[in-house]
This record gives structure tokens, sequence and C-alpha cells, in this order.
């Protein structure tokens, strides 16, 4: 079965265009939304995934109307093919992954994604490296100076207060006492 899958991001837009393209290409059932692109939580798209069987096509006029990062569109198209299904995109006509040039196409442009995010990783670590060797101190900044953590230390040490109340007085929480050390 072929299946139609049309979006557009704002009531103001039409469906109409889609649907028709969709329907003349065979799709026998199309679902609409209405959806930014770039929301991860599309019911509809979810809804046309889910009822996806082994040989069914899911068809988009163009990707944009399926994903909006190469990101996105490879884990809407993995997700596809875990249904044992295909995907066509009738502007785009590489993305077909019922071909194998189509499956081939959508293959490197994986690869291509994966190497970006490959490199990103290494030169976020050699970046993270630099920083840590001028004395950059990573994380979130301490919530107590400290003085305070020394004055926390103690009252705690001392008993007469519970952490709560300790955390209360610093703004901070009776978890956050109960994890102080001594400095040595």
């Amino acid at each position: 079965m072929i299946y139609g899958y049309a979006r557009v991001s704002t009531d103001g837009q039409s469906l109409d265009a889609q649907v028709k393209q969709l329907r003349a290409a065979g799709a026998e059932k199309v679902f609409k939304e209405t959806a930014s692109g770039a929301r991860a939580d599309r019911a509809q798209l979810r809804r046309v995934i889910d009822q996806l069987d082994k040989g069914d096509v899911l068809t988009v006029t163009r990707l944009d109307r399926l994903a909006r990062s190469t990101r996105d569109l490879l884990n809407t198209l993995a997700a596809v093919a875990a249904k044992g299904a295909g995907f066509r995109s009738l502007n785009d006509t590489w993305a077909d992954t019922t071909t194998a040039h189509g499956r081939l196409m959508l293959t490197v442009l994986g690869g291509l994604a994966e190497f970006e995010r490959e490199l990103i990783r290494a030169r976020t670590g050699e970046g993270r490296e630099r920083a840590k060797v001028k004395g950059v101190k990573m994380g979130r900044k301490p919530k107590l100076n400290d003085h305070q953590k020394r004055e926390a230390i103690k009252r705690r040490d001392h008993g007469e207060e519970t952490l709560a109340e300790i955390g209360r007085s610093y703004n901070v929480s009776g978890w956050t006492i109960s994890r102080l050390m001594e400095r040595g």
C-alpha cells in the first residue's frame, strides 16, 4: 500500500496541492498535519509510521515535508525501514528507498552525517582539553563560595541544625550541604 504524508507549518497554508500530488502518485491513504517540521512529536507522522507494513511505501511531495534536518530525516527513514517499508519523495527523485540507487544515496547521506558528528565530537573534545590547560573550570559554577562551604561544614558537623535548615540559610538544598567535604 502507498501511504502519503502531507504537512504544512501554519494554519494559513493549504495541504490541498500536496494531497493532490500524493493521490496522483498512487497514495491510497494520506495523513495530513499542520505542525512545524522542527517538532519531534508530530502525531500524524507517528500514526502513518505505526501503520506501515512490510512492502508499503511512505510518500511525501518533498523531503522538507518530512524532516527539517539530516539527523531527523535519517531517524525517520530508519523507523520506516524497521517496518520493512520503503520511502519515496516525489520531487527529490534520489530519495527513493524502493530503488537500489535511492538506497545508495541515502546510505551515503547517512555516512556523511555520521562523519560530521564525529568531526564535531573531536573538535569539541579538543576545545575542552585546550580550555582545561588554560585553567578554565568546566561545569556549573558552585552555589557556595569557599567561606560558605567551610561555615556550612562546621554547622553540619556541630549537629544542632538539620541539613535543610543549613541549606535554607545559604539558599541551597539540604542535599548540597550533605555532599560538602572538608578540604584537607
